[in-house]
Parts: structure tokens; sequence; C-alpha cells
């Protein structure tokens, strides 16, 4: 026999023809979903997607580069969540309030089990777009796992984002007729963005890393040597991105050339550490992420 529960004497009772008001659970299941939004890092998680989506639309995945980008985008989300999963206990000792998991505003089991399930997807999808260029990509989500579970605070901290990026031009181009692989510049300029874009990340939080016991390259050479290593690493992958391909430089590539020998005289300045650095090592990547998306052919 079918249950009703008992009316609440304390409910207003609705007007006749009016429908009673939804349950509040609505309200809260919204403000989770929004605050499991926030701890997948959003900002990484969407650039990276986008730059992927756009290589495969530009080096011609046709009806596949929709594959690559749902398998980018929950290799993202799982590594995402998982870095908040296990860094909880630091950015609760650090009073992380940018956090969710910090402020209570959704739980950790249920940031674990996303970051899961998205990973879970993420292998059929990889798969899905080749044999050859699923594996390449989820040998660079497996690195950024490895970066989240410890390598994060070790002097090969630099290796996952090396690898992460230096792969992800293979997952478009072993997914092409022949299934090429990417060229050698193409591979090193992926592999020294990624590198770059590690001391870039990191660049803001050195002194609360350290503090909280997190080791990795960039924090152990300090602020200003985490400029010295991001600032050579992307304007080497600006050289790469405007040498290497078989049309040569070009007006564009060497403006483009220009644009990023600027930036790096400007984060490589003597001077404290402060927010003209950081953003001069940003403006950079952005940079060379342009120059991969107009230089970059897979040819």
């Amino acid at each position: 026999m079918e249950s009703t529960a008992a009316p609440d004497p304390t409910a207003p009772a609705a007007a006749p023809g009016v429908p009673p008001r939804p349950a509040r659970a609505l309200p809260h299941l919204g403000a989770g979903a929004a605050a499991l939004a926030r701890a997948c890092h959003p900002a990484p998680t969407a650039a990276v997607t986008v730059l992927a989506t756009a290589l495969a639309a530009a080096w011609g995945r046709g009806a596949g580069t929709a594959l690559v980008a749902a398998a980018v985008l929950t290799g993202q989300l799982s590594v995402g969540w998982s870095n908040d999963a296990v860094d909880r206990r630091r950015d609760l000792a650090a009073d992380r309030r940018d956090k969710p998991l910090v402020t209570g505003a959704v739980r950790t089991p249920v940031v674990a089990a996303a970051a899961a399930c998205a990973l879970l997807l993420c292998v059929p999808l990889s798969l899905a777009c080749g044999l050859a260029a699923g594996l390449a990509h989820l040998t660079g989500v497996a690195a950024a796992w490895a970066y989240n579970l410890g390598l994060k605070r070790t002097l090969l901290s630099w290796l996952p984002y090396a690898l992460a990026f230096g792969l992800l031009p293979a997952l478009v181009t072993l997914g092409l007729p022949g299934q090429p692989w990417p060229p050698p510049w193409l591979l090193g300029a992926g592999a020294l963005l990624g590198v770059g874009a590690h001391a870039a990340n990191v660049l803001p939080d050195i002194e609360a890393d350290l503090a909280a016991g997190v080791r990795g390259l960039p924090q152990r050479l300090g602020p200003r040597g985490a400029r010295v290593l991001a600032a050579p690493a992307l304007l080497t992958a600006s050289a790469l991105l405007v040498l290497g391909p078989a049309a040569g430089p070009g007006l564009l590539g060497w403006a483009g050339l220009a644009v990023t020998g600027g930036l790096g005289v400007l984060v490589l300045l003597p001077g404290p550490a402060g927010r003209l650095p950081f953003l001069g090592v940003l403006g950079l990547a952005g940079a060379d992420v342009a120059l991969l998306l107009l230089r970059g052919t897979p040819g």
C-alpha cells in the first residue's frame, strides 16, 4: 500500500487552485551543482578543452572534433576534481575560502565520485578517437593524476605538465588518416608550453605552497627562479612554433616571435616578485597558444 506523509501543521495552507511551492531541496541541489563546478578548476579545464577542440577543427578532424572535445573535457574534469579532493586538508589548513570543499559548499565524497565518474567516461571517449590517439591522451591524463597524487611535491613536478601538454596534439593527429605523429618540433613546443604553464600556475602561491610542504621544482626555485624557468621555456616554445613549420615563419610568425620576446624581457626584468611578472608569464603562455593555433599545423 502506498504511504502518504503526514501533513505539516506549521505549513501555510495553499490557496484554492494554486499549486504548492516546490520543495526546498531544489535550490540546495542547484547550489551544490554550482559548487561542484567551481571545484573542477573551471578556467584551466575550459582553456585546455577549447584549445584541443580548436586544434581538432583546424586540423581536419571533422565530425571527430566533438569526440576530441568530450574526451578532453572529461579528462580535465577528472583532473580538476581529483586535485581538490586530494588537496582538501592542505586547503583547509591554508583557509582557502575560494575552495568549495573548504567552505563546505560541497562534500569530499561528492567531488571524489565526480572525479571517478569523469575518468571512467574519459577512457571510452578517448579510445573512440582512435586507439593510438586515445592511448596518447590517456597517458597525459594519467600523468596529471600522478601530479595530483604526489609528483607535485617533488623535483619532477614539471614532468606531468610536459607529458600532458606535449601529447595533446597527438590526440588530434593520431586520429587523422594515416595516424601521423605530430612532428618533433610540435611535440617539443607542447611540452615546453606545459613546463611554462606549470611555473606560471604556481607563481602566485609559492610561499603558501612552501609553508604547506609542497616543494615542486618552481617552489624550490622561488618566485624569481620560477620566472626564470617559465620565460625561457615559453620563449623556446614560441621559437619552435614559428620556425618549425615547413612553410617558414612568414610575417605573422615573426610578429608573434617579437611579441613573445618582449613579454619574455618583461618577465625576466630584475625586481621584486609581483603581479606584473605573473601577468607577463600568462601573456607569454597566451601568445604561445595563439601561435600553436595559427602556426602549429601538423604537417
